[in-house]
């Protein structure tokens, strides 16, 4: 006779895997995890936020007109006794002495009330605004010259300097890491790539400005030396800084990729007689191709944004030239070589702003083709798609 089992819609008390109650603990770390990643992400659209409210004004055509005719202008500062000049140890007169008034303080505009009289090449108006003429002409013309009478602000060095330093930087930076990450994966011994892989992450960890300044002291005098260049510092030397800082990235997502490869597609290459490196090179390299692509992706973003390396390394002359041996000005050094002494509110001050709204722009469309591409490639050539 057959017995029937029947089957408890409740868990015995004795299963491992039962539901219990989650506890208060639980329940605060998951709500300081949510917490955390909410103020992160608001954090961040705050900064583009903050980023493109300091770059209206040039967006918006603020500094789009034409200065009036020039004329001289004459302010005359108030007397006041705040603005008198302050005297820094006025007790300098000792008795020993032998010539006192040599020791007296210098006095530097002791009378603050007399006219002060504006060039006649600068208004009132030129004053409050820096004295720019800021147009679509003149953002896209060929000379940056910030700080002058007749201030220019041509972007188009800087976004040549920044295309010919990205471009070395990939072009020796990505073959390298990609042909590294091949090799550890499919020719190194065991032992050598548990070395390698480390090793490459250490060089990833190394701060910019030790990379910049390395290619300051030695990069740039080894390869003048050696090709002849007429500056020491140029695209060159800063486009192997770049690199640099480029293969740790392109071999660790590289490595990443080959290795989520199915290995039974290496042992069928392998099986027909392909040799290791026709089956690495011609079968896993394609089958991992969206993976290394976004590895590629990823070293152009850093080397777009680096701004230490490209500020110690380039020559940072703002310079329209197709030669690679020619000191070259990017975006990212322009804005941390300005920042710092531009007049806030100014045109320049807007511009450099709107240097960092196209660096984001760049980031971010580099990222979400890199995202979107992998996501939808990747998951295809995995599931045999």
């Amino acid at each position: 006779m057959a017995q029937t089992t029947t089957h408890s819609s409740t868990p015995p008390a004795d299963n491992p895997f039962r539901r219990t109650k989650s506890n208060i603990g639980e329940r605060l770390i998951e709500r300081s995890i949510a917490i955390i990643g909410s103020v992160a992400v608001v954090l961040i659209f705050l900064i583009l936020l903050f980023v493109l409210r300091e770059a209206l004004p040039l967006l918006t055509g603020a500094f789009s007109q034409t200065p009036p005719k020039a004329q001289t202008a004459k302010t005359t500062i108030a007397e006041d006794t705040n603005l008198k000049p302050e005297i820094y140890n006025p007790d300098v007169i000792l008795s020993e002495f032998h010539a006192p008034s040599e020791f007296e303080p210098e006095v530097y505009n002791p009378d603050v009330s007399v006219p002060v009289t504006l060039p006649a090449t600068q208004t009132a108006s030129q004053d409050e605004s820096g004295g720019e003429t800021i147009t679509l002409a003149n953002i896209l013309g060929a000379v940056w010259q910030p700080v002058s009478t007749a201030p220019k602000f041509g972007i188009m060095p800087l976004i040549i300097g920044t295309a010919k330093t990205t471009f070395v930087a990939i072009a020796i930076g990505a073959p390298l890491g990609i042909l590294s990450a091949l090799y550890a994966v499919f020719f190194a011994p065991r032992r050598l790539r548990e070395i390698i892989k480390p090793m490459v992450e250490i060089l990833a960890g190394l701060p910019s400005v030790v990379i910049g300044f390395f290619c300051l002291l030695y990069i740039g005098s080894a390869l003048q030396n050696l090709f002849g260049f007429d500056f020491r510092l140029n695209a060159f030397v800063g486009g192997i800084g770049l690199a640099i800082a480029v293969i740790p990235i392109v071999f660790t997502i590289t490595e990443d990729a080959l290795s989520a490869v199915p290995k039974s597609l290496l042992e069928a290459s392998l099986a027909v007689g392909a040799t290791q490196w026709e089956s690495a090179y011609k079968v896993m390299l394609p089958a991992a191709f969206p993976g290394v692509f976004a590895a590629v992706l990823l070293g152009i973003g850093r080397a777009f944004g680096e701004t230490m390396i490209a500020l110690m390394a380039t020559g940072n002359a703002a310079m329209v030239s197709a030669s690679i041996g020619d000191p070259v000005r990017t975006f990212s050094a322009t804005i941390g070589a300005e920042m710092g002494e531009v007049i806030w509110g100014s045109a320049h001050y807007s511009i450099l702003f709107f240097l960092g709204v196209l660096l984001f722009i760049v980031s971010f469309t580099l990222n979400a083709v890199t995202e979107l591409f992998v996501k939808e490639r990747l998951a295809k050539k995995l599931q045999g798609g």
